[in-house]
């Protein structure tokens, strides 16, 4: 007999059971955490990987330092990096030296400490900061470079490269050995660009190369000039056969650069030094005799005294101030008095200057050739 209350669906319970019987509750299968922990898995084995590949990568680039180093050393040429070390991780290759130095058969140079820094997704973008100073030794000259803040960059390319930079803040260059007395020049600011010429980098090997020197000042240039005010310069120019040029002795490399047909081609050299002013342009090589050689067209202001010191030495300094006060004057040089003619901007309009000629070791300003001057050979 059944019961009456699973007959009459009135007295049942909601889920279909009788009154007073115990509700059965159904089982569930237990859940998986697996992928609360997926996500650190994950990181996890990205972190292994990347570490994996930056330890490759920087055992990469000490072997290949090593090769270069060897391949230097076996054509004679030493480089030390002293106290080497790559450090960097995670996201960066960063070369530490103490100091670098090279030694080959010319001479010596050592630089101090040195950090060189890649990304280790841009290996071949080199940013480099060195704290100096620098001491370079050929033959009877002895150079020293001081600065206060010196960096460099190199964009590299499987072909070559995309851009080098240089700049450097108060840099200061000492020269013994060439004169009785040291050569010395310093300036306040200094930045040097390179970039392959387009479309004539693959055929002729020509790099430009853009200069900026700021508030230079030379003793021994003033003395000759006769004007003590700090120079600004600039320089825009593009050396012929370029990818000639390696790190051989200075010798070698010129007549290599020489032999090739190597050229600078000057587009655009300003100087500015008080109230004189120079633009030229033109061409320099080396000559057989291993000489500068070439012309430069040239545009002047200000600098009729001089003009009136160069021709004073060959006419004597008696009719040399007359002369050359003179010619600066049948030139369009003389100086411009105050409120005088000039260019929309107030600067003194830059006349033409008959061309400048180095030839056989002579230096020609047109038809004249500057006395007791002999261009000596750079090798």
């Amino acid at each position: 007999m059944q019961d009456p209350a699973r007959q009459d669906p009135a007295r049942q319970g909601p889920l279909g059971q009788a009154p007073g019987e115990p509700v059965a509750v159904p089982q569930r299968a237990p859940r998986s955490r697996r992928g609360l922990f997926m996500p650190y898995i994950l990181l996890l084995a990205l972190v292994v990987l990347w570490s994996a590949g930056w330890f490759y990568v920087r055992g990469r680039a000490a072997s290949e330092m090593d090769g270069w180093i060897a391949r230097e050393a076996s054509a004679g040429r030493t480089w030390t990096c002293a106290d080497r070390s790559i450090g960097g991780y995670p996201f960066r290759i960063e070369l530490r030296c103490g100091s670098v130095s090279l030694a080959r058969a010319d001479g010596r140079f050592r630089l101090g400490p040195l950090t060189a820094v890649a990304q280790v997704y841009q290996p071949r973008h080199v940013l480099m900061l060195t704290e100096g100073p620098f001491h370079v030794e050929q033959g009877d000259l002895v150079g020293d470079a001081t600065w206060t803040m010196l960096e460099g960059s190199f964009h590299g390319a499987s072909d070559g490269f995309v851009r080098a930079s240089l700049v450097v803040d108060a840099p200061s260059v000492t020269v013994a050995g060439a004169t009785p007395d040291p050569i010395a020049v310093s300036a306040r600011h200094l930045e040097l660009h390179a970039r392959p010429t387009p479309g004539r980098f693959e055929s002729d090997g020509a790099v430009d190369l853009s200069l900026r020197l700021s508030q230079a000042l030379a003793p021994l240039a003033d003395a000759l000039i006769g004007n003590a005010d700090p120079a600004d310069l600039t320089l825009d120019a593009t050396v012929d056969r370029a990818t000639t040029l390696g790190t051989g002795t200075v010798a070698r490399e010129l007549e290599r650069w020489r032999q090739a047909g190597g050229s600078l081609d000057v587009a655009s050299l300003a100087l500015a030094k008080g109230e004189r002013r120079l633009q030229a342009k033109g061409s320099l090589g080396i000559d057989q005799g291993h000489r500068v050689a070439g012309q430069l067209d040239l545009r002047a202001a200000g600098v009729e005294s001089l003009v009136a010191a160069v021709v004073g030495q060959r006419f004597g300094a008696d009719r040399g101030a007359l002369v050359g006060n003179l010619v600066g004057g049948l030139l369009g040089l003389r100086r411009q008095p105050e409120g005088g003619a000039g260019d929309a901007s107030g600067e003194v309009a830059l006349k033409p200057l008959p061309p400048l000629r180095l030839a056989d070791g002579r230096i020609l300003f047109g038809p004249i050739a500057i006395p007791n001057v002999r261009l000596q050979p750079l090798y």
